[in-house]
């Protein structure tokens, strides 16, 4: 089985703290999303920040957060603030 930490992004940190919010697989982070990945892992941790979000969303594509094209990360900088 494909562990999180396996993921573009997700490290050791990371990767407990999705446990803790009940997402345990990649196949799980890919199903409810990145947003909702956040908001659960907020409701334990509301330091959490906008690089997490974005590193969730790239875990999700596959790719370092850094090269997420500007209109996704303008999506999740405008989700984060509305928290």
């Amino acid at each position: 089985m494909v562990k999180l930490s396996e993921l573009p992004n997700i490290g050791k940190v990371l990767e407990d703290d999705l446990i803790k919010a009940g997402i345990k697989t990649p196949a799980d982070l890919k199903k409810i999303g990145s947003k909702e990945a956040f908001l659960r892992i907020y409701e334990n941790d509301p330091t959490t920040c906008l690089n997490e979000l974005c590193a969730l969303e790239g875990a999700i594509q596959g790719i370092r957060w850094h090269i997420l094209d500007e209109a996704k990360k303008q999506e999740l900088r405008k989700f984060h603030q509305s928290l």
